[in-house]
């Protein structure tokens, strides 16, 4: 019986602890905007969905969804929501055509701020970057916490694009303000613009004036789709807080506009030039650390093991 007991002991806790302790990140996502968001999930070809595909986030509020080992996918926000008579929900950006609050395996339309995961990967590493190859709708954060390696930090495009978005790329709300800004692949086709056919490699595939002024106001996001040298990062071990509309403490004209001195020859014909960027960041000190919370998952997988054995024998 002793040794029928500690066999069950330590199936049960091989099941359950360590899928806990080890279990591979959590998402907080944070809305700062003034306005509703709802968050969209769409997970990777072949990687199951996550326990919810889209939901409601109120200003203020968050939301924590535990993602298991080796996740991929992409999370993004979505604008303007509502349901009509029948029931059918829609969004004016991001909306992922599902008819439903739940995104149950439909993307986001573009333009939409995309934040990109694939967890567990290379060398055990998390690799994530912020998009904006399919537009621009928010200005999206990535935090993580508690990870470690050389690359391992935030992700962020905290400027307003939606204000400065060129004519030829704005997407206007009912009251005809900026809610979006395509991308130009989306505005105009081409291969030059979609990095496709003949411009379907590095090489042949450069940045256009319109994906340098999205990289202008977000160095760190991805602006075309070939944009890779400083927009993938990468942890080990993390967490992450994923925030809508970053807190600001000030907010002011971005410094790349003309006359600047940011580098640009006899000022700059940028498309979005004086753009409003977000100087603050939301504050994650606050935030678990992703060691402590493993750890509580832990004693309460034990804790769960002993109830179950108690009421075994």
């Amino acid at each position: 019986m002793g040794k029928l007991f500690f066999h069950i002991l330590f199936l049960i806790l091989s099941n359950s602890f360590i899928s806990e302790v080890y279990s591979s990140a959590t998402f907080t996502f944070v809305n700062k905007c003034q306005f509703t968001v709802w968050p969209g999930i769409l997970s990777n070809a072949g990687i199951a969905p996550l326990p919810t595909t889209g939901f409601t986030l109120q200003t203020g509020e968050t939301r924590t969804i535990n993602a298991p080992s080796s996740w991929g996918g992409r999370f993004w926000g979505r604008t303007h929501c509502s349901e009509d008579s029948a029931g059918k929900f829609t969004c004016v950006t991001g909306d992922c055509g599902s008819g439903k609050l739940e995104c149950a395996g439909g993307g986001a339309a573009p333009p939409a701020t995309l934040a990109e995961f694939t967890l567990d990967g290379d060398a055990g590493k998390d690799f994530y970057d912020l998009s904006l190859v399919d537009g621009y709708n928010l200005p999206m954060l990535v935090a993580p916490q508690g990870g470690s390696g050389p690359n391992c930090t935030k992700a962020e495009c905290v400027a307003d694009l939606n204000g400065s978005c060129p004519s030829e790329l704005r997407v206007t709300g009912a009251g005809g303000e900026g809610v979006a800004c395509k991308s130009a692949c989306e505005a105009f086709g081409g291969e030059q613009y979609c990095c496709s056919g003949a411009y379907g490699t590095p090489s042949a595939c450069k940045p256009t004036q319109y994906s340098q002024a999205f990289k202008s106001a977000c160095p760190q996001a991805y602006s075309y789709a070939y944009d890779d040298l400083t927009s993938t990062f990468t942890c080990t071990g993390a967490d992450y807080i994923i925030t809508f509309c970053p807190s600001p403490n000030t907010s002011q004209k971005s410094s790349s506009g003309p006359g600047s001195g940011s580098g640009s020859e006899g000022g700059s014909n940028s498309p979005m030039d004086g753009s409003m960027v977000y100087e603050g960041a939301l504050d994650v000190s606050s935030a678990p650390p992703s060691t402590c919370a493993h750890v509580l998952g832990g004693a309460v997988a034990v804790a769960a093991a002993m109830w179950r054995l108690r009421h075994l024998f």
